[in-house]
């Protein structure tokens, strides 16, 4: 099985949202991640980013919620095009695990129409919600034909231990990590936005985007037993971390 790192995307915040200790003008520039599986019994992608669109006309996609977060992404920095590196397109993918329903790690859901979906049950109720788009939930980004697993406890992909997805409420009530065990490079706990930044791990920082801080809170506890067991914990937005990775055709097995 091999992991390859891609570009979903790129923002920019208040800082104050991720380490509140911070200024409220102060920015902070956090990539977006997604990771592609090229496991014997099919391709699995890890999130899908943000859509094309917010590269040029983010209002259009996200309307005022483009004020505060602001897309800085190129025009082919998306999943879509990251996947053309490897010769392939969205119907070489036949899984799609949604860590939550956030319109930077949903967007481009809608290309791949031959995947499998999986999301948390409880994150689909919340996106089914009127009114959630102040909240970053767009019904463009996940509501498609493709069919949907919902999950609601751990789910092992394929029944080999070699993917994962463990539910770590508390930045959204449904919010899925992937344990991915590698044959040569070990395990990684993609974590999403159960840890955005490393210090917020280190540090014991819940951000102020966060549904749930006492669930955060007993989710970087579970985060912090499984890291002690050797799992890498890949942080969903850290700029230092994504630029230490190797990207794209490189991979990791």
């Amino acid at each position: 099985m091999r992991m390859h790192v891609f570009s979903g995307g790129r923002l920019r915040m208040s800082k104050h949202i991720y380490l509140p200790d911070t200024a409220p003008e102060e920015t902070i520039d956090l990539p977006v991640a997604c990771f592609l599986f090229r496991h014997p019994q099919g391709n699995v992608l890890f999130d899908t980013g943000c859509h094309p669109m917010v590269a040029e006309e983010p209002e259009m996609r996200w309307g005022n919620l483009a004020q505060s977060v602001v897309p800085t992404t190129g025009s082919d920095e998306n999943i879509v095009g990251e996947l053309r590196r490897l010769n392939l397109t969205p119907a070489d993918v036949d899984v799609v695990v949604n860590s939550h329903l956030h319109c930077d790690h949903c967007g481009c859901n809608e290309f791949f129409s031959k995947a499998t979906i999986y999301a948390h049950e409880d994150e689909l109720e919340r996106a089914r919600r009127p009114r959630m788009e102040k909240l970053g939930y767009f019904r463009a980004d996940w509501e498609h034909p493709m069919p949907i697993v919902g999950v609601t406890g751990e789910v092992d992909i394929f029944d080999d231990g070699s993917m994962v997805l463990l539910p770590l409420p508390g930045h959204t009530p449904g919010l899925i990590d992937m344990l991915a065990s590698l044959p040569h490079s070990g395990a990684y706990l993609l974590a999403s936005d159960a840890v955005a930044l490393r210090k917020h791990l280190d540090m014991e920082i819940i951000p102020k985007n966060t549904w749930s801080r006492d669930l955060h809170a007993k989710s970087h506890a579970e985060i912090k037993r499984i890291e002690k067991s050797g799992a890498l914990v890949v942080c969903g937005h850290d700029l230092a971390q994504w630029s230490a990775f190797r990207r794209a055709v490189d991979f990791y097995d």
